[in-house]
C-alpha cells in the first residue's frame, strides 16, 4: 500500500493500538488535532485518530513494538506497514521560571513541530448559539493540562528548550479568539517578538482575519513567518449550521484579508485549514481551492475527526475515498501554482501531520517530473 494511501486510511478510519502506552503520550481534548497520537510511517510523521469512535471501530491494529521499537500495523491479520513513535520530547519534563511545567504551556506535534495555544479560551467557545460545533479547546484547560493565558516570556522559555533539547525546526501558534477588532493578532504578535528575541525559530501564527490589516504587518514585523487564517468550511450552509458564531466573519472578508497578507508574507506563506467530511462536497472544496491557490493561498485540507464531548462526536468521519477524491486533484493544482509543503517556512502546512496531502504532493511532483 503507498503511503498516501495509507495515511488517508488510517486519517479517517483511525487505529488501534494494542499497547496504548507506546511513544510519548497521545492528546486528549484541547485545540486540535486531539484526541490522535503521532505516528511515523516511512520518513512521514502523521497525527492518527486513537481516541475516537471510529478509531475504536478501526480495521488497522497496532501491535505492540518489537524490540527496534517499530511495531507493525495489520488490518484483517495481513501486515500492512511497520511503523515507529516519537518518544517523549525532553523539554516537556521542565518547568517554566514562574513553576508551570513545560508541557502546559506547549507540545510536541509530529516530529519536530512545537505547537500551542496562546489563549485557550475563545469568545465563541463560551456561547452555545456561537461555538463552532466541532471544537474542543476548553477541554485541556478544563482538565488542568495546560493554562489560560500563555505568557511570552513562557513561550520564549519552552522554545528555547525544544530547540537546544528536541532539534524542533518551527512553531505553530493558535489561539482562541479574544474580544476585540484584531481577533488574536495582538497576543500572537507580542509572543512572536518574545520568542525570536531568545531564539531563531521559523513561526506561524494562526487567527481569524483581524478587522484592520494593519494587524498582518505587525505580525510580520513582529517575527510571524507563515500566517494561518482557517476557513474550517467552505459553503455558506455549512458554514452557518457548523459554527454559527465564526460565520459572521464572511468568507469575503477571508478572502480580503488573504489578498492584503500574501504580498507580506509571500505566495505559500498563507494557509487556511479546511475540514471535509462536514458537508461540503468534493467540488465545494475544490472549487474553493482553486480560488485560493490562485491568489497564493495553500489550501489545508484535513479530515474532520470527531472529539469527544462535543456536538460533533458522533459525527461521522468522511470516507478514504472521499478524501481522495480531493487530495489526488488538490495536489497537483498545489504543485502547479508553485505552492507546494515544502516550501512552507512554519506550520501546519510545513508540518503536514494531520493530512495525507503533502504526501499526494511528493506523488505528484515525482509525476511531473517524470
Amino acid at each position: 500500500m503507498f503511503n498516501e494511501t495509507l495515511i488517508n486510511e488510517l486519517q479517517t478510519k483511525g487505529m488501534r493500538l494494542v499497547d496504548p502506552s507506546v511513544g510519548h503520550e497521545s492528546r486528549r481534548g484541547g485545540a486540535g488535532p486531539t484526541d490522535h497520537k503521532a505516528v511515523t510511517i516511512g520518513d512521514m510523521t502523521v497525527m492518527i485518530p486513537v481516541h475516537t469512535a471510529p478509531a475504536f471501530d478501526s480495521p488497522y491494529v497496532v501491535e505492540a513494538p518489537d524490540a527496534d521499537g517499530t511495531a507493525l500495523i495489520r488490518r484483517a491479520g495481513q501486515e500492512v506497514a511497520r511503523v515507529s513513535f516519537p518518544s517523549k520530547p525532553k523539554f516537556s519534563d521542565l518547568t517554566t521560571a514562574d513553576g508551570v511545567p513545560f508541557s502546559k504551556i506547549a507540545v510536541l506535534h509530529g516530529r519536530d513541530v512545537l505547537a500551542t495555544t496562546v489563549l485557550q479560551t475563545c469568545i465563541r467557545y463560551q456561547s452555545r448559539t456561537k461555538t463552532c460545533q466541532f471544537c474542543a479547546i476548553g477541554q485541556s484547560l478544563a482538565a488542568g493540562r495546560t493554562v489560560a493565558h500563555k505568557t511570552p516570556t513562557q513561550l520564549a522559555e519552552v522554545a528555547k528548550a525544544a530547540v537546544e533539547l528536541d532539534g524542533v525546526k518551527h512553531m505553530v501558534m493558535t489561539t482562541g479568539t479574544p474580544k476585540g477588532p484584531d481577533r488574536g493578532a495582538a497576543v500572537l504578535a507580542e509572543s512572536a517578538a518574545a520568542i525570536k528575541a531568545a531564539v531563531d525559530l521559523p513561526i506561524q501564527a494562526q487567527c481569524e482575519p483581524p478587522e484592520d490589516d494593519i494587524w498582518l504587518q505587525r505580525m510580520k514585523g513582529a517575527g510571524v513567518d507563515s500566517l494561518g487564517m482557517h476557513l474550517e468550511v467552505v459553503s455558506d450552509e455549512v458554514r452557518q449550521r457548523i459554527m454559527p458564531g465564526k460565520a459572521q466573519v464572511s468568507v469575503e472578508k477571508y478572502f480580503a484579508s488573504f489578498r492584503a497578507a500574501v504580498p507580506i508574507f509571500g505566495p505559500g506563506q498563507v494557509s487556511t485549514y479546511i475540514l471535509a467530511g462536514l458537508g461540503d462536497s468534493v467540488a465545494q472544496i475544490l472549487d474553493m481551492s482553486q480560488r485560493l491557490v490562485d491568489i497564493g493561498v495553500y489550501p489545508f485540507v484535513v479530515p474532520f475527526v470527531p472529539v469527544s464531548g462535543t456536538p460533533l462526536e458522533s459525527h461521522p468521519s468522511p470516507s478514504s475515498d472521499f478524501m481522495n477524491a480531493i487530495l489526488e486533484p488538490l495536489s497537483g493544482m498545489i504543485i502547479k501554482a508553485g505552492l507546494a509543503a515544502t516550501k512552507a517556512k512554519a506550520g501546519c502546512a510545513k508540518c503536514g501531520a494531520c493530512s495525507a496531502l503533502s504526501t499526494y504532493e511528493k506523488f505528484r511532483i515525482k509525476e511531473f517530473a517524470a
